[in-house]
């Protein structure tokens, strides 16, 4: 990562080119949303690895660049920029994006931060800036605009209030919104939807939990699924191999195989549905910090304590079934096998997220199925130049 610095009078746009700057970068957030009850602080150690090129396969297909905004020797704001060579062409003009935003409520830092994001990517061709992905957009994606008043699932993002005025005062415009919904379990499916699963799946249709004796394999059949069920999907971008068996690598310690499920039509493997545990739920008072006894808070909250909350990050059936009737009825089904699981372990409220707005099939599952809008992502765009 490199770039240079401009001065903004007293305010100056750093790039991160060291170890010390990117620890800087990552706990900047924690000081900014000190007062919110509601923000929870990322693990320090989780976070140097998503935004280290080493340790996050992401930089293998991508150009990368984050900066730092620093006033008189106090940093004030971040912003990251990065050229995605996977991200798909819609026929438009070249677009980059910017993304880990997060500053003082002051337009003066939000508009250096930009400034410089924007040359960036100018530089390197682009003339459109779309965002925020907190780097891509299979990880986490969009400003928070409405549902400020909870605290954020695992792997989604919380924003203040204040940044999305900032960013639009700047020439941003909404390009997409997303949804996260809310399911709380202690609530039965809908009439309609509970008899048609007490049918129990057609012939040829058969459910399974994920198989921990081969789980490399079955996190390689999910990306599988994954990257066909969501090919038509506005702004999808195909999970690498190198993506896959690092999503493997991290899933590993929470996934629970009982939350995690499979359905098969005719012995092919057509959908699945995965349900996290809400970590942030476990670490909210660690203040990003696993040492020295935050392993053991973890571990405990996880095994022992159990968590309450829970989301559903990855939901998919293959498009080859999704126009048949047995392969319609999967999200259902599947919906209901693990939602019975996490009622029985403890889990008292679902996530499903993140959901487009103008993914009108799946909304209609998710309502069906009882859920509701409780949380709203904007993801802006800008023409450069």
């Amino acid at each position: 990562m490199h770039g240079r610095i401009q001065d903004t009078g007293e305010l100056r746009i750093a790039p991160v080119a060291s170890a010390a700057e990117l620890d800087r970068f990552v706990r900047l957030p924690m000081r900014l949303n000190a007062a919110d009850p509601n923000y929870i602080a990322p693990l320090m150690m989780e976070r140097r690895e998503a935004l280290t090129p080493k340790t996050n396969p992401f930089f293998a297909h991508a150009e990368v660049q984050l900066w730092l905004a620093v006033r008189d020797g106090r940093d004030v704001g971040r912003i990251s920029a990065q050229i995605d060579h996977l991200a798909p062409s819609d026929g438009g003009p070249r677009a980059g994006h910017f993304g880990l935003i997060a500053a003082e409520d002051d337009p003066t830092v939000f508009a250096a931060l930009f400034a410089t994001a924007e040359a960036w990517l100018t530089s390197r061709g682009c003339v459109r800036a779309l965002g925020p992905f907190n780097l891509s957009i299979n990880e986490e994606v969009g400003l928070l605009v409405d549902g400020f008043d909870t605290p954020p699932m695992v792997m989604m993002g919380h924003d203040p209030p204040y940044v999305a005025a900032h960013v639009e005062a700047l020439g941003y415009r909404q390009i997409k919104d997303v949804h996260a919904y809310a399911s709380r379990l202690s609530d039965d499916l809908p009439p309609m939807v509970r008899k048609m699963v007490d049918r129990g799946p057609p012939a040829g249709v058969r459910l399974r939990m994920l198989d921990m004796k081969r789980y490399d394999e079955e996190v390689r059949l999910l990306t599988d699924i994954l990257n066909d069920a969501w090919s038509h999907n506005w702004g999808f971008t195909p999970t690498t191999e190198a993506e896959t068996a690092q999503l493997a690598k991290s899933l590993k310690m929470v996934v629970d195989p009982r939350l995690a499920w499979y359905a098969e039509i005719d012995g092919e493997v057509a959908g699945f549905i995965v349900i996290l545990p809400n970590v942030n739920e476990a670490i909210r008072d660690l203040k990003g910090k696993l040492l020295p006894f935050g392993w053991a808070k973890l571990l405990w909250r996880l095994k022992v304590q159990r968590l309450k909350t829970a989301r559903v990050p990855l939901m998919g059936v293959r498009r080859k079934f999704s126009r048949m009737r047995r392969g319609q009825l999967l999200p259902f089904l599947l919906i209901d096998a693990a939602r019975a699981q996490a009622r029985a372990l403890g889990y008292q409220t679902v996530e499903l997220s993140w959901i487009l707005d103008d993914n009108l099939p799946m909304r209609s599952i998710l309502e069906a199925a009882g859920s509701s809008i409780y949380k709203t992502y904007r993801i802006y765009e800008k023409t450069l130049g």
